[in-house]
């Protein structure tokens, strides 16, 4: 080979190498990415974490505490989970009474004292619970924690989240006012669509396993007949009369979540001859989910 020849070669070799050692540069100098300069954002439940987003957009990143098929009554918080928290800037809890958050909060809070804690249920008109005793002659009420499950609730938890977002983040105040907007918009389409559906229904009467969708009935005028009672399921006796109500209520359809065992709701379904379809009162597609929802209930109640 020439000296030429290697002479081009050991030229071409040394742009290559300059190129290279300016690229690395270049990362090197390079400002904090999108990611790591987004804001975190944990929330308790999953319907929480599309409020979240919608409003937040790309300047969040959020932690769902109870993952895709856990019960916030029951689940604990993994070390991920934690690692998270103590990094978080804000904390969006449901704040209506939710087991999770009242076994929890505290030891969460103390993980990161510097976050702000919005309360998604400030301003929302809190449903009652009675909850008769079996051991004593008195009813004892509770506040009945599925605050989200109505679109309504939901506009009042997404504003919330909006003002937190704002006081955390000022600068970006119209960036998140405007996303807030659009996506009130879209629950208040979510809203007529149900109303203008359950318009016309005769029999308004459903019976679900957890008692979960206590919020929707009061807003569409329905009647919610649950299985499960203060956190237990329902004795022989109890049986036997929610299979009396579904005759009489001519119900064909027990409904039953995915975070429950639906043994119970399949034994009322085989004695009325009926069947178990399953709703989800957690999952993340909130407007997409209460479509689904809608189109599930309404043959279910003609």
């Amino acid at each position: 080979m020439s000296a030429k020849t290697w002479g081009r070669r050991i030229m071409v070799m040394l742009a290559v190498l300059s190129a290279v050692g300016m690229m690395s540069a270049a990362v090197a100098c390079a400002p904090e990415s999108e990611e790591d300069s987004r804001l975190g954002v944990v929330v308790t439940i999953l319907p929480q974490a599309e409020f979240v987003e919608n409003v937040g957009g790309d300047r969040v990143k959020v932690t769902v505490m109870v993952p895709p098929g856990a019960s916030p009554h029951t689940y604990e918080p993994k070390p991920a989970q934690l690692k998270a928290l103590a990094e978080a800037t804000l904390y969006a809890k449901v704040g209506s009474g939710v087991e999770f958050e009242l076994v929890w909060m505290e030891k969460l809070l103390a993980t990161n004292k510097e976050m702000l804690v919005v309360d998604c249920s400030e301003g929302v008109e809190l449903r009652e619970v009675v909850v008769e005793d079996e051991h004593e002659d008195e009813h004892h009420g509770a506040m009945d924690p599925h605050i989200w499950m109505s679109p309504a609730n939901a506009r009042i938890m997404v504003q919330n989240i909006c003002d937190g977002l704002v006081e955390v983040d000022p600068g970006n105040r119209r960036y998140y006012e405007q996303n807030r907007d659009v996506y009130l918009g879209q629950l208040a389409e979510i809203d007529r669509e149900i109303r203008d559906g359950l318009a016309a229904v005769k029999n308004r009467q459903f019976m679900v396993y957890h008692p979960a969708f206590g919020y929707f009935a009061r807003e569409y005028n329905l009647t919610m007949i649950p299985l499960e009672v203060g956190g237990k399921e329902p004795t022989a006796a109890g049986l036997t009369s929610l299979i009396e109500q579904a005759k009489a209520y001519d119900i064909r359809v027990i409904f039953a979540e995915p975070q429950f065992d639906p043994k119970s709701a399949g034994v009322i379904a085989e004695a009325i001859g009926g069947e178990v379809v399953l709703i989800d009162p957690l999952a993340r597609d909130y407007t997409g989910n209460l479509r689904l929802i809608l189109s599930q209930m309404l043959p279910a109640m003609e």
